[in-house]
């Protein structure tokens, strides 16, 4: 079953012999750690490549000429660590993970370790990502953390510095748009998910209402 799934997976979001490598050394550490420490749901650990993998590498096209990322709220690695393995030998190529659980933020500092992607890892809360992340970011993102209306909030000091946000939403995703409204002047552009029933949320500007 693992094995079919990473086929599917991989025929909806390519990568190269190296990636896939590295995302290999990636998941069997996650199934190693997961016996001791809830990083994803135990339902999903079947479908893990669809359901996460190929998930997290569809932001790569959807952005692709950027070279450092933030990932607020990494949790398990997704979508950052399958970000920095896929980044892994681009020039100045980085993924920042913010995640404020120590034990999530270790098994994320020793992911990135095994995969030799360029990653660091913010012991911090989601909020003080700021003033931890140095030098540019061309692209902010987060998966599974907030409601949009929060992430907007989240990521907006950063994407006044130049970076867009990516932001995976489900189908819900309307309601979630309408509820930001309230707060934010935004022009949102929604992409369909590859991977199911969902949506990308793309910003590339966002402005505080009132």
């Amino acid at each position: 079953m693992i094995a079919a799934d990473k086929i599917a997976a991989l025929k909806l979001a390519p990568v190269s012999h190296e990636t896939g490598e590295r995302l290999d050394r990636y998941i069997a550490l996650l199934r190693e750690w997961q016996a001791k420490t809830n990083l994803v749901a135990p339902s999903t650990l079947p479908h893990l490549w669809t359901r996460h993998i190929a998930d997290s590498l569809q932001l790569v096209d959807l952005a692709p000429s950027a070279k450092r990322w933030a990932d607020l709220g990494s949790g398990g690695g997704f979508p950052g660590v399958v970000l920095a393995c896929a980044m892994a030998g681009a020039p100045n190529a980085s993924v920042h993970l913010v995640e404020r659980i120590a034990k999530k933020a270790a098994f994320l500092r020793e992911a990135i370790r095994v995969t030799a992607s360029p990653g660091v890892v913010h012991l911090a809360e989601i909020g003080d990502n700021v003033d931890r992340i140095t030098g540019p970011v061309d692209c902010v993102t987060a998966r599974a953390l907030a409601p949009l209306h929060q992430l907007i909030g989240f990521a907006e000091p950063l994407m006044r510095q130049g970076a867009k946000a990516l932001f995976p939403k489900g189908q819900d995703v309307e309601a979630e748009l309408t509820e930001a409204a309230k707060y934010w002047n935004i022009q949102p552009q929604l992409h369909r998910s590859r991977t199911g029933d969902g949506w990308i949320v793309e910003l590339t500007s966002v402005e505080r209402r009132g």
